[in-house]
């Protein structure tokens, strides 16, 4: 059975999803959503919590199990997403070589942006090879305050 919770953060609402005690979704609602109608579980109350802790700058690691779906290749981007540092990014040719497909830069880029678990699967820290910030599912100006917050709370 999935499991929903709906709640406020200082980016805006925030939907995560669980099914069998593993995270599956999480994504920015477009609009305020009802709390009211949301099954909270002892997981998504924790993921929650920890999502909440990283927002504040209090936390820089996830201890959630993730379960995204989607095929082989965009799983294995998304672990290897999973291996850049908080406070870092990378670039999708550069992840791209991190999974041994140097050549697949641009596929890279469409798992990154078929990525279910936005924040907890960083998919934020992938920008372009000038550095410059592409497209986000929350939009640019949620990624560009993720990039901020983590390098104003790399030190922490």
């Amino acid at each position: 059975m999935k499991n929903t919770v709906v709640f406020q953060t200082i980016l805006g609402p925030v939907v995560i999803s669980e099914q069998d005690e593993a995270i599956t979704e999480l994504f920015f609602a477009k609009e305020s959503l009802d709390r009211e109608n949301s099954q909270i579980t002892p997981l998504l109350k924790e993921a929650e919590k920890q999502l909440l802790e990283y927002l504040s700058g209090d936390r820089t690691k996830f201890n959630l199990k993730l379960a995204a779906q989607g095929t082989e290749f965009q799983k294995t981007v998304w672990n290897t997403l999973q291996e850049i540092p908080y406070g870092e990014t990378r670039s999708y040719k550069q992840v791209a070589e991190m999974i041994g497909r140097p050549e697949a830069s641009r596929a890279v880029g469409m798992a990154n942006s078929k990525n279910p678990i936005l924040i907890l699967t960083p998919c934020h820290r992938i920008v372009g090879s000038d550095s410059k910030l592409t497209g986000y599912a929350g939009g640019l100006e949620i990624k560009k305050a993720l990039l901020e917050l983590e390098k104003n709370h790399v030190s922490c």
